[in-house]
């Protein structure tokens, strides 16, 4: 357990599967309250929460779509009201909805950037407002390696990945004079549940462009998004960390 994390209010969007319940649940181990955000999978939101309540850790469970501007500051408020504030915030939330540009249609477009980033925006937002006041906050947000690079096929995905990063970094200017580390976790392939619907020779080109040969696991993501949120990385913000096995370069 990580002493310094024990009794920070963590918020995961996201976290009711996959890499948010992951990082959901190692916060909880290293000692936190977490309250977990999910559109639509409130029983396993439920699941992660009861094994976080196991740790030691008060819980919640919020039903959102983080795309929407209003509930999104009430989840946050919530938070604050109902776990006695908020210390750290991990936006995790996304969703995929891949073609090329000339067969991509308005909706897919904008359910994505809305989704993937201006619920990015809507969580950062909330809870920078309070965490400013506080003097100390850790933002954590999920992007892609694919924000990095483009990806055939997902270019709304790809644009919002990206502008993930950007808005980070730009963020961790304004609020670093308020002890707010802004920093941004880039993955590779990870073996999750959104992995399962993927073609298998589309792994399978993923593990070979990485140099250890292997996907990563939700857990590797988490252990790194863990780090970012503690004290032990007091220094780092503004930064966009690959956990792609070497897949990127």
């Amino acid at each position: 357990m990580d002493l310094a994390l024990k009794g920070k209010v963590a918020l995961v969007t996201g976290g009711s599967r996959g890499i948010g319940a992951a990082i959901a649940l190692e916060l909880g181990r290293q000692g936190c309250h977490v309250a977990v955000t999910c559109r639509g999978q409130v029983e396993a939101a439920e699941a992660v929460a009861k094994q976080i309540q196991g740790f030691g850790g008060r819980t919640l469970v919020a039903k959102a779509d983080v795309a929407d501007f209003k509930e999104s500051q009430k989840v946050v408020d919530t938070v604050i009201k109902e776990l006695g504030g908020l210390d750290i915030l991990v936006c995790n939330a996304g969703i995929t909805m891949d073609g090329v540009i000339w067969k991509m249609t308005e909706e897919q477009w904008d359910k994505v950037i809305d989704t993937n980033l201006k619920g990015y925006f809507n969580y950062n937002r909330a809870a920078v407002a309070h965490m400013k006041d506080r003097k100390w906050g850790k933002i954590v947000n999920l992007s892609s390696i694919n924000g990095l690079r483009g990806k055939f096929a997902q270019v709304n995905y790809s644009a919002s990945k990206g502008g993930i990063i950007a808005m980070s970094k730009a963020l961790a200017k304004e609020v670093g004079k308020f002890g707010i580390n802004v920093n941004v976790v880039a993955p590779g392939m990870v073996s999750t549940e959104m992995a399962e619907h993927i073609p298998v020779e589309f792994i399978n080109l993923a593990v070979k462009e990485t140099v250890l040969g292997r996907v990563a696991e939700a857990e590797d993501v988490a252990n790194v998004v863990a780090f970012l949120c503690s004290d032990r990385s007091r220094h780092v913000t503004g930064e966009v960390i690959k956990v792609d096995g070497g897949q990127y370069i």
